[in-house]
């Protein structure tokens, strides 16, 4: 599960597994957890966040979309 960045006490991650799913980034910090998709960037799943902490989140995202994404590339082949 390769860690892509680590910014503001959140891990952003994808699984080695996940390429029959569109672009995404999975978000961790302690027992809390999101996934995003990143074309466009929404939502996908989310699990003990404050919707505070979801749209800090998701600025995070919006803002690094080009790295995730070609993390996302670089990684899966595309």
């Amino acid at each position: 599960m390769p860690t892509v960045l680590r910014l503001k006490g959140f891990r952003f991650f994808f699984f080695s597994n996940e390429l029959n799913e569109p672009a995404h980034i999975h978000v961790e910090s302690d027992d809390k957890y999101a996934k995003f998709w990143l074309e466009p960037v929404q939502l996908a799943k989310s699990v003990g966040y404050s919707a505070r902490e979801m749209s800090e989140i998701r600025d995070l995202v919006t803002a690094r979309i080009g790295i995730l994404r070609r993390k996302w590339d670089e990684y899966f082949g595309h």
